[in-house]
């Protein structure tokens, strides 16, 4: 059974907002050496500014708070945010930095290969965090990443978790966490190579995945989903783990999948689905914002998110 919210789901996402250069290439040049690449996409990223977007194409009412730069990007990152309805009040612009930018490789395989250069959202502060506390202590939930700096997490963790908002914390890029802050996660998401940076445990299989979400949970947040790309996700809380499936698509760019996953699985458990069935339609979600190239304009609307779903089921139960 499902237990709706009455209301629209209310998403705060604290963290980075960049400019992805997306290229398209054959293999990355050797040392010293020029290739030609085949496509080149300029669009809208950062894992903050991404997992907003997710939340605000499934149906959520978003705000970010983040940090940009003075230079060309930073207007027309805020400009992007407000045209998708996504709340940018707290988007703040900083003299002298430049806007976060993040350079992608994308080989033959799909797979991708990310450089991210931090500039304003390294600017990020407690006090922009507590300038938002109106917009949080309102919201359903409040997602975190780790491109911005780890006080600035930390604070706002505590804000949140103070105030009885849900958190939910993507440990990406991988660093090193105080365990004494974990206990204000609600919902830890790495993937593998981020869980295993965190316990020390490498993933080849869903035993290891098992064994890595353990260990997780020990260090004290109240549940942990380690996202596996198209093998699904695994979940874990204190009760239970179960390794839930995920669905195969044509992939033709990873980029922000992670990210697309963390947004909808905010939304559709905000909208009082159990976690299980929350990351199944979280787990289709993600594999949709695979099949075209870029992040943030590749991820589908919740109309076009609803018609899959339901295609799927449909096929599922034949």
């Amino acid at each position: 059974m499902n237990l709706m919210h009455n209301s629209t789901p209310r998403i705060v996402v604290i963290g980075s907002l960049n400019i992805d250069l997306t290229t398209v290439i054959d293999r990355l040049p050797e040392a010293g050496e020029t290739i030609f690449g085949r496509e080149f996409h300029l669009g809208f990223g950062g894992k903050g500014g991404n997992q907003a977007a997710a939340a605000q194409l499934c149906g959520a009412e978003t705000a970010m708070v983040a940090r940009v730069g003075d230079d060309l990007f930073g207007p027309a990152i805020i400009e992007s945010l407000s045209t998708i309805g996504i709340d940018a009040r707290h988007v703040k612009t900083t003299s002298a930095s430049s806007t976060g930018v993040a350079p992608i490789f994308i080989d033959s395989a799909g797979q991708n290969r990310i450089l991210v250069v931090k500039g304003a959202n390294d600017r990020l502060n407690t006090q922009d965090v507590d300038a938002a506390s109106e917009v949080v202590k309102v919201a359903n939930a409040v997602i975190l990443q780790l491109e911005v700096p780890i006080e600035t997490v930390y604070h706002a963790l505590r804000l949140a978790h103070g105030l009885g908002v849900r958190t939910i914390l993507n440990p990406a890029p991988a660093q090193p966490l105080a365990i004494s802050e974990l206990k204000n996660v609600d919902y830890l998401i790495p993937n593998e190579t981020e869980a295993e940076a965190l316990t020390g445990v490498p993933i080849h299989n869903i035993a290891d995945a098992h064994q890595c979400a353990e260990r997780l949970l020990s260090l004290g947040p109240r549940h942990v989903v380690i996202t596996l790309g198209e093998k699904g996700a695994l979940y874990a809380s204190g009760q239970h783990a179960m390794h839930i499936e995920g669905f195969r698509v044509n992939a033709l760019d990873t980029s922000g999948a992670g990210d697309a996953f963390i947004g909808s699985f905010a939304y559709f458990l905000a909208t009082g689905f159990r976690e299980t069935e929350a990351i199944s339609r979280a787990n289709l979600y993600a594999a949709l914002s695979t099949v075209k190239p870029g992040t943030r304009g590749a991820f589908p609307t919740h109309e076009q998110w609803a018609a899959e779903w339901s295609n799927r089921l449909q096929n599922f139960s034949r």
